[in-house]
């Protein structure tokens, strides 16, 4: 069976009040094409037709994949089906989505093809308030018989609460030709999708409804409705998190704007952001407002409030924070500790080793059971070029020193508090480079005149 979809983009969204085009417009960091685009990847589909007018270039240039079909006027959804004719094959089952059309699920889109194939598939929903939907029309035996729009429909047919999606499937060559025979005759002056369903019922064509969840075929016409869906968007999240297993102190303030996986028993404290691709091993616990992008983060991790880590690769029984900042390139092994506002970036840092606080390390390969005391960083830029820090096993870095760099400290040297080092150290050597001490002697400090 080929599935050939059609999906209608070619809106302004002018209550966005925005040059973007409102399929454009994120969902946790994912455009709402983007989506649906990856709902129906599993359904094995046929390249999409891409019904494009208002900022087309904008659109194609994010989405080159689908085949853009331009829509010069915005005619009606009718007109913009009729457009594709020439791509679609008549022995395929056309499905029409619409591009702000964000949560529709790919094991809903496949009730819709299955729909499809003894008639035409048609996804329905009810709400309590119908205002502005075509309300789905039907016959004493439950039967539909026509989809009536908002402002054509009779005094007892705004009384329907079933509504129609606008997200149908039917074999190519039968829409084909309905949309071919539409009329603008009516208040909007459109080619109306919605006037095939008549059309199919008088050719006898049975007409499958599939019932979906309002929030799945929620849509964004304004801001306020794209917050909605963000928040829709990220309350499923969490609900599948929890289903995991996961301990969310709040589900409602969470966000996932790429792709989280977790292992057994985490925790998950308000505020946490995650983005891109993030993996929480067993028994992680993530505390208050930390944000955390592209990173492993290993067995019985703890990250610690107001952690922002980006790029990183955490081992197991590691502490981060809190108030740490780790960039790309960074890796931390098993058992190490980064504590409060810490910066760090391509650093990797050993087995047990500890930075502990107020320090930077950079373009740093530091060994195990290293202490860097309070107020260190390695100088590792020149103003040109970067430059490698190598920390060997077991050193000891006393508080507030200067490693300039290209610079090596041996295993198990120690470098007293205060120091600048510009020079290897031995292993084993005590390194101390500070400004000799002067004290001078019943000293008169200086007073005011006034």
């Amino acid at each position: 069976m080929k599935i050939q979809p059609i999906i209608l983009a070619a809106g302004k969204g002018t209550r966005m009040q925005s040059n973007t085009p409102k399929v454009l417009f994120e969902i946790a960091n994912t455009p709402m094409l983007g989506h649906l685009l990856n709902a129906i990847t599993s359904l094995q589909t046929e390249t999409p037709l891409l019904v494009v007018g208002y900022g087309a270039q904008q659109v194609t240039a994010r989405y080159p994949q689908p085949i853009a079909v331009q829509q010069e006027q915005q005619l009606g959804t009718g007109h913009a089906v009729a457009i594709c004719k020439r791509h679609i094959q008549p022995e395929s089952t056309v499905l029409v989505l619409y591009g702000d059309v964000p949560l529709i699920s790919a094991q809903r889109l496949e009730q819709v093809i299955q729909a499809a194939q003894t008639g035409l598939g048609l996804l329905t929903t009810h709400l309590p308030n119908p205002s502005g939907y075509g309300r789905i029309v039907r016959n004493a035996q439950g039967a539909v018989t026509a989809i009536v729009e908002q402002k054509d429909a009779t005094a007892e047919q705004l009384a329907i609460g079933e509504v129609n999606t606008g997200i149908l499937a039917a074999k190519g060559e039968q829409l084909m030709r309905w949309v071919s025979q539409l009329s603008n005759q009516n208040a909007q002056g459109e080619y109306y999708l919605t006037d095939v369903i008549a059309m199919a019922v008088k050719e006898g064509v049975a007409i499958n409804t599939v019932s979906a969840n309002p929030n799945e075929v929620a849509g964004a016409n304004n801001r306020v409705q794209l917050a909605q869906l963000e928040r829709l968007f990220q309350m499923r999240q969490a609900e599948q998190l929890m289903l995991q297993g996961v301990s969310l102190a709040d589900p409602a303030r969470l966000d996932i704007r790429g792709n989280l996986q977790v292992g057994q028993n985490v925790s998950i404290d308000v505020n946490a952001v995650f983005e891109g691709d993030v993996t929480l091993g067993d028994n992680v616990c993530i505390e208050p407002n930390c944000v955390i992008k592209n990173t492993r983060i290993g067995n019985n991790s703890h990250i610690r409030a107001f952690s922002h880590i980006e790029g990183a690769s955490i081992g197991e029984q590691v502490t981060v924070g809190p108030y740490a900042r780790l960039r790309e390139g960074t890796q931390l092994g098993n058992n190490s500790k980064i504590g409060n506002f810490v910066e760090t970036k391509k650093a990797r840092i050993g087995k047990g080793s500890k930075v502990n606080h107020l320090s930077y390390i950079g373009d740093t390969t530091m060994g195990e059971g290293v202490n860097i005391g309070a107020g260190t960083i390695t100088c590792n830029y020149d103003g040109k070029n970067k430059h490698q820090t190598i920390i060997g096993d077991g050193v000891f870095v006393g508080s507030n020193t200067a490693l300039v760099a290209p610079v090596e400290l041996g295993d198990n040297c120690m470098v007293g508090a205060g120091s600048t080092i510009t020079k290897n150290v031995p292993e084993k050597d005590l390194a101390i480079a500070r400004g000799k001490q002067r004290n001078v002697p019943n000293w008169k400090r200086l007073t005011s005149s006034s």
